[in-house]
């Protein structure tokens, strides 16, 4: 039976441990005992103490090693620290990489529902991988490009094709070919796990198309893109503009895919703001995310926001 969530501490100069903390609070001791922290141990006892925050914690060596105990399960990961809170940019880099190669690792066994990732500094990953979407990807060996950033809460699901890439970049690494596995990606999760096909709306890269100019991404990529997806009865609808679709027409549709990572993920975070998981499709597991960064800013302040942890958290609650 898949019981065991996998939870890896992300980034230690963050608001990480906070959330987690407050999120352990409002969770059901049911659901505490499938979580299994892969972080440092004396960092978080430390970050928990400096925070004033209560948590039984418990050293264990996997995800799979038997305990009546009560309490945060903590997988130790190697780490070397003065202040928890200014961990070095090296320490740091190593921490958050092993970290996500044993949760990789330990995602693939059949007792495990999933991982969770807390929020990293990007600057972490090697610069091959621009995330941990992408990073995960090429540790399960799925052909590139093929991952897919589906951010969703119980209204809507925004995808950029693109995920973490510069502007500049976007116009020469969007495809018909992407574009087509990534829509059919979508349209198969969301008809195998949501049980209905889904409406999904595209969105063109230009300011207003192009106005279908013939040169275009709009004419050379997305629409014929659209026109070889409609032969297989997928749900698609566009290309639309970018600058007015999000006013009012997105509630016509389950997912709005765009070209890149804003396009998209600035309209849905200033509708909805927190309420929102960050999912990868395309794994060989479930992982899923909070869609927020690690805000450093907010660091000991006691205002960091727990809400997109829930409910990555409240996802899991019901898989066995």
């Amino acid at each position: 039976m898949k019981n065991k969530i996998l939870l890896v501490g992300g980034e230690p100069n963050s608001v990480n441990s906070e959330i987690i903390c407050k999120c352990l609070k409002k969770i059901s001791n049911e659901l505490k005992k499938k979580i299994y922290l892969i972080s440092n141990y004396e960092l978080i006892k430390k970050q928990f103490t400096l925070l004033k925050y209560k948590e039984k914690l418990i050293k264990v060596n996997n995800p799979f090693e038997i305990t009546k105990k009560n309490g945060l399960k903590i997988i130790d990961i190697n780490l070397k620290f003065n202040d928890p809170f200014k961990v070095t940019k090296k320490e740091s880099s190593k921490f958050i990489i092993n970290s996500l190669n044993y949760a990789h690792k330990q995602a693939l066994n059949k007792d495990v529902i999933g991982l969770i990732n807390c929020p990293i500094n990007k600057r972490a990953l090697n610069k091959k991988e621009f995330g941990v979407t992408e990073y995960l990807a090429r540790k399960c060996k799925i052909n590139k490009n093929s991952e897919v950033m589906l951010i969703m809460n119980k209204k809507l699901a925004v995808c950029p094709i693109t995920t973490h890439q510069d502007i500049k970049n976007v116009s020469k690494k969007i495809t018909s070919e992407i574009i087509t596995k990534k829509i059919k990606r979508i349209n198969k999760w969301f008809v195998f796990e949501k049980k209905k096909k889904p409406r999904i709306a595209i969105l063109g890269l230009n300011p207003h198309n192009s106005e279908y100019k013939k040169k275009s991404e709009e004419m050379k990529v997305i629409i014929p893109a659209i026109n070889k997806l409609k032969k297989l009865k997928i749900n698609l609808y566009g290309p639309f503009s970018s600058d007015t679709i999000f006013i009012n027409d997105y509630k016509k549709f389950d997912v709005i895919v765009g070209m890149y990572h804003d396009q998209v993920l600035s309209p849905f975070k200033a509708l909805f703001k927190y309420d929102a998981i960050n999912m990868t499709l395309g794994l060989n597991y479930i992982r899923i995310s909070p869609d927020h960064g690690i805000a450093s800013n907010l660091i000991k302040k006691d205002k960091a926001s727990s809400e997109s942890l829930q409910k990555c958290l409240d996802f899991f609650k019901n898989f066995n």
